[in-house]
């Protein structure tokens, strides 16, 4: 009888641990969605917005970073009620332009916190950066506590530059003195479309500070290496450009590049980056 009571005790221990192991995980994900416009034809968002949404519900995305979204765009993801949201437009500020937003799951986290700043020589104000002709660009951050652990962290939305070479680079530097000063010594993700690939110097900048997911992630990377599929079902999908970088207090435990695809047409023009982490207990 006693063997059998202390087999249950151990039983029952180990399903707690399992269970709390479980619980401390977060699938974080990263999702240019390619903003509305009606020149996208059959790829345009009212066609595609209901994928979206399926790919973000199936895949159980717990908090995820867009890019690119307009504030209808944000509105439609909002039909899913599970979440909120924060971010401001890159335009004004409030809601002109696209947004680099963070969504989350109400019941999973609280947000204590929340700012942006612009990818330029003046951080605090909207504008044009460096050699950019084209956009401003802006990064959002929140902390959050998540309700499930109470650790808090932590996270930034961002989209570097497409055509300035220069502002790339800058914005690396940036990224870095900007967490740096916002964050301190919380846990980090940092997640976005750099528009660079892994052997810029832009890329390499991040990782003075912070973790390549894939490079760390304790399962081989899933799916192709590439990113960016500019609607095209047949693309290469060999060129990286959206990320999810991680400080050292997260150990990643699998990490994902998503081709969900219904009729060969993928919801956007870039492919979901998708890690399950887990913040490390002191």
């Amino acid at each position: 009888m006693k063997r059998i009571i202390l087999l249950l005790a151990i039983l029952l221990v180990t399903f707690e641990f399992a269970f709390a192991q479980k619980d401390r995980t977060m699938n974080v994900a990263t999702y240019n969605l390619r903003l509305n416009t009606p020149n996208d034809g059959i790829n345009a968002w009212p066609n595609r917005k209901e994928e979206v949404k399926s790919l973000i519900r199936y895949h159980e995305f717990d908090l995820f970073g867009t890019q690119e979204g307009f504030i209808g765009q944000l509105n439609d993801l909002l039909e899913m009620e599970e979440f909120a949201y924060t971010g401001h437009g890159r335009e004004d500020g409030k809601d002109a332009g696209e947004h680099s937003a963070i969504f989350y799951r109400k019941d999973r986290f609280k947000l204590l916190g929340s700012g942006d700043f612009w990818l330029s020589e003046t951080p605090d104000v909207p504008g044009l950066g460096w050699d950019a002709t084209c956009c401003n660009r802006i990064c959002s951050w929140a902390k959050f506590r998540d309700l499930t652990s109470s650790a808090e962290f932590f996270f930034f939305s961002v989209h570097f530059d497409h055509e300035g070479v220069e502002a790339r680079k800058e914005s690396g530097k940036l990224m870095v003195r900007k967490i740096n000063e916002i964050a301190g010594g919380f846990p980090v993700f940092c997640v976005g479309d750099l528009n660079s690939t892994p052997d810029t110097e832009q890329v390499a900048t991040m990782k003075t500070l912070l973790n390549d997911s894939r490079e760390v992630s304790l399962m081989p990377a899933y799916g192709p290496e590439g990113t960016f599929n500019g609607f095209k079902f047949d693309a290469a999908l060999d060129k990286r450009i959206d990320y999810i970088f991680v400080s050292k207090q997260i150990e990643v435990l699998k990490y994902g590049v998503l081709t969900d695809s219904k009729n060969q047409r993928y919801p956007s023009d870039h492919q979901p980056v998708v890690v399950k982490a887990r913040i490390k207990k002191k």
